[in-house]
């Protein structure tokens, strides 16, 4: 009788530390659950303190308050930049995928929130902001519908082709040769729109006097040819001196239009120290219709065209 209650003494001791093992073991577990669960909760918060958006109250559209959308939100909630589309012509100051143009001399990209270049248009010949050069054209039988005769002076008086632009270009034209004119300065205009057959003919002369190398470097082939778009217009002074030749960098006229013409949507085409870039050497008295708010960004960024779109630099 002894010996049996001695037994069940025993089991019941050994269950008694059975249980009270596994109470220490569960409660064990509940303490480290709790402990993750706080670690968890002062960790979002002081993520939001540094500026990281919590998971669960970002939305699923791609776009930030910046207005880019190429800034995307990422799946946890960091902001980082998605790559830009592969268009060929790609956006400056955020692709990384297009090579670097080279000589370009380094123009500021545009400031976040701003307004970024429109791709489409530089390819569309109808667009004032067209891009033209060596490597993009213009349909062989293109002809812009609305060349008008701006009324301004030129170096000649017979109302023939190469005094035409396109009507918006050709008003802008009217009121920078009135700026100029308050300010003292009488410019004229040389040579505007051009058709494929007189660019035809103007860059066979060339070819012809100088050959095509370097014809290339002052003349486009027929069809690349800015003047094509009736968009671009060759000026000098009232008197007709330096037109269309290098000693027109150092007049005055040159240095008004430098420093002004933008405020009337021109840009000075082919500037200086560019040329690895559009493919032409430095020309003074080239100017091009882009709009105003174009031209102010290329001027201010002290950029070409071929820059503003980032597109693929121009060989010689």
């Amino acid at each position: 009788m002894n010996r049996t209650s001695g037994r069940a003494k025993a089991a019941l001791a050994a269950s008694t530390l059975t249980l009270l093992l596994t109470a220490v073991l569960l409660a064990a577990c509940g303490n480290g659950e709790s402990t993750t669960a706080t670690s968890n909760n002062v960790g979002e918060a002081s993520s939001s303190q540094g500026g990281i958006t919590d998971p669960a109250t970002v939305s699923s559209d791609p776009v930030t308050d910046s207005g880019n959308p190429d800034e995307a939100v990422s799946s946890d909630g960091t902001s980082g930049a998605s790559p830009s589309a592969n268009t060929g012509i790609t956006d400056p100051g955020t692709s990384t995928e297009s090579p670097p143009v080279s000589g370009t001399g380094g123009g500021s990209p545009p400031a976040s929130g701003e307004a970024q270049p429109d791709q489409a248009v530089a390819t569309d010949p109808d667009s004032i902001a067209v891009l033209v050069n060596k490597q993009l054209g213009l349909p062989k039988d293109y002809e812009p519908k609305d060349l008008v005769y701006p009324d301004v002076t030129f170096t000649f008086k017979e109302k023939i082709e190469k005094r035409m632009m396109r009507k918006e270009a050709a008003e802008a034209l009217e009121e920078m040769f009135a700026g100029a004119k308050k300010d003292g300065i009488y410019l004229a205009g040389v040579s505007g729109y051009r058709s494929y057959a007189r660019q035809k003919a103007l860059f066979e002369s060339y070819v012809k006097k100088d050959g095509e190398e370097k014809a290339k470097t002052y003349s486009a082939v027929p069809g690349y040819s800015e003047h094509e778009t009736g968009l671009a217009i060759d000026v000098s002074g009232s008197d007709g001196k330096c037109a269309a030749e290098d000693c027109f960098a150092d007049t005055e006229e040159a240095a008004w239009i430098a420093k002004h013409a933008h405020e009337y949507g021109f840009i000075v085409r082919f500037p200086k120290g560019k040329e690895d870039i559009t493919g032409y050497k430095y020309e003074a008295w080239h100017i091009r219709f882009v709009g105003k708010e174009i031209a102010k960004d290329i001027a201010e960024r002290g950029i070409t065209l071929e820059e503003y779109y980032n597109a693929i630099p121009v060989s010689k």
